[in-house]
Parts: structure tokens; C-alpha cells; sequence
């Protein structure tokens, strides 16, 4: 592997290094940067010169990048976000802005978070962009690291955990988090059932047969584990990744599901469906904003946290 002279090193090229693992695509890229595609395609070959790595490769409609591309950024991207903080503190002008921030979140948070999100954009920040990708793992912490996001919105207990331990030994960890608020869960049937005409009690629960929201495609999750807690368990047919789905299919089918309470009304359904406390005791649902630490120091992305804890406080409270 050749070792590139730092000393001639055109620098630049590392910001369009940057913008193109941020945007994985160069025509984006080259728009972030005020350039031509056909320039950046030059600069980016002219690094891949001086680091004898290929870095991207095209993949569909966009480029994924190299083993050592994905190496290289994090520290490429902290050093520029802190020359960034260093020599233009305070730049951030939420009126003036055009950044483009990149969420992930599951539709359900999305529903409650997004429009007080934009009603906020629309009046501080009108050139702002947002874009909201699916929340599909519980821990979103390797998409903050690759500068995928800019900041997660979800149920990350185990991150949370990990991240207090980490911190414990170490005094500083790589990321940070805000609680935003609690989410409260039920049982969703649909109106009819079975189940509905009497009470809900545990041993009905467990016998019934159940759909699951997961992210991730496990049929078990955070209401399984609460179940085994107390040595018993139910039988998940049907597993989705959205709660819309959920809510859906509940409607036209005996299954029973889980679902956030506040997110019920957003399905524009809840006429359809009957809605039980659980029979059970679940621990708190904590909906948390994750970010990497090096974003955190950027004038931008404090803006941003405020407005999506806004926007939450103003959905929940």
C-alpha cells in the first residue's frame, strides 16, 4: 500500500473525499461542493492516485466505498469538522442555511416527530433539508460512525447501556444521547375480536396469536423478553417492520400486535381498532436522539438536536 506525502497533498481533495462517503453518490456530492461531476470524478481520482486505493466504486445509482475508504473517513471527517468549529465558530445561521440533515427513525416516531420538525424548518430554517431513513437495527451506532445519519430517534437500551459502561471506564465515549420522551405501549386488536368482548388477562395474551414489529426480522423482542421475565411466552406468526403495517393488518385478521399508544391516532384507523393495557408489567420505552460526538461539536447539528427535541417535547407534552 503506497504512502501518500502528506507534505503535497492538495488538501481539498479530502473535502471532496468527505462529501462523497457523506453523499455516496457524486452528483450530490458535487452539489454540496459547488462543483462540476466531472471535477470531483477528477479530484477523486487524483486521491485515489495518492492513496493507491480505488475508495468508491460504482453501485447502481450511486458509489460504495472501499474497505479503506470506510477506514480512512472517520478520521478524515472529524479533522475537517474540527478545522470547520476551529476557524468559523458560530457560523450556523439557521435563516441563511442550506444543509441537508439525514435521520433514521421508525415510522411510528416519524409520525409524531416529523411535523412539528418541519413546522420548525418552515419558520427558522426554509433552505434546510431533512431526509428520514428507516430505523431498521437497535443500534444505529456503526451509521453514525460512517456518517450515514446525522442523528437517530429511537429505543437503543442496549447502546444506552453500553455507552454509560463505556464512559464509566474510559471517562469519554464516542457518542451522545438525549432523552426526548417515554412511549407507553399497548395491546391492538382489531374492533370484533374475540378477545375484545371480555377482559385482557395474561393467560389470554400468551394463547393468542401474535404479529411483531421488529426492525431487524427477530420474532422476539422487547415484549418477549418482559414475558420470559416472568416465565411465559407467545407465539409471533407475523413479523413486520413498519407499525403502520401492524395496523393495518390488525384490522383485517385476529392477530394481536403491540403498538405505541400515541402513534394510534396517527394511523387515521383507530375507529377500527380496539385498544388494552397490557396484562403485564413492560419496563419504560425511553425514545432517545443518538449522535456521534464529532458531529456534536458542529454549530448545525445543535440546532438540529434542539429542533427535533422540540418538536418532540411539542408531540408528547
Amino acid at each position: 500500500m503506497k504512502s501518500p506525502n502528506f507534505r503535497t497533498l492538495d488538501l481539498n481533495l479530502l473535502r471532496v473525499f468527505d462529501q462523497v462517503m457523506a453523499e455516496r453518490n457524486l452528483t450530490r456530492a458535487a452539489r454540496n461542493l459547488s462543483m462540476t461531476q466531472p471535477a470531483v470524478s477528477n479530484a477523486l481520482n487524483r486521491l485515489r492516485d495518492a492513496l493507491d486505493d480505488r475508495l468508491v466504486t460504482r453501485s447502481g445509482y450511486g458509489v460504495e466505498p472501499t474497505a479503506r475508504a470506510l477506514a480512512l473517513w472517520p478520521s478524515v471527517s472529524d479533522a475537517l469538522r474540527q478545522l470547520e468549529a476551529t476557524l468559523a465558530p458560530g457560523q450556523f445561521v439557521a435563516a441563511e442555511a442550506t444543509n441537508t440533515f439525514t435521520l433514521a427513525m421508525a415510522d411510528a416516531t416519524a409520525a409524531e416527530v416529523m411535523p412539528g420538525l418541519v413546522e420548525i424548518m418552515e419558520r427558522e430554517a426554509p433552505g434546510i433539508s431533512v431526509r428520514v431513513l428507516p430505523l431498521t437495527t437497535r443500534d444505529p451506532r456503526r451509521m453514525l460512525e460512517e456518517g450515514v445519519i446525522d442523528l437517530a430517534v429511537g429505543y437503543f437500551p442496549a447502546v444506552i447501556a453500553d455507552m454509560t459502561a463505556q464512559e464509566q471506564a474510559t471517562g469519554m465515549g464516542a457518542f451522545e444521547y438525549e432523552r426526548l420522551y417515554d412511549g407507553v405501549y399497548i395491546c391492538v386488536m382489531r374492533k370484533g375480536h374475540p378477545l375484545a368482548a371480555d377482559p385482557l388477562t395474561l393467560e389470554r395474551f400468551c394463547s393468542a396469536r401474535h404479529m411483531l414489529v421488529s426492525f431487524s426480522g427477530r420474532p422476539f423482542g422487547f415484549i418477549d423478553e418482559a414475558l420470559a421475565a416472568i416465565g411465559q411466552s407467545r407465539r409471533v406468526v407475523l413479523t413486520v417492520n413498519q407499525f403502520f403495517t401492524a395496523g393495518l393488518v390488525v384490522e383485517t385478521s385476529d392477530l394481536l400486535t403491540v403498538l405505541p399508544k400515541h402513534f394510534i391516532g396517527s394511523t387515521g384507523r383507530a375507529g377500527a381498532l380496539e385498544q388494552r393495557e397490557l396484562p403485564f408489567h413492560v419496563p419504560p420505552v425511553h425514545v432517545d436522539a443518538l449522535w456521534h460526538r464529532r458531529q456534536g461539536q458542529r454549530s448545525d447539528h445543535a440546532w438540529l438536536r434542539v429542533a427535533v427535541a422540540s418538536a418532540a417535547g411539542k408531540a408528547f407534552h
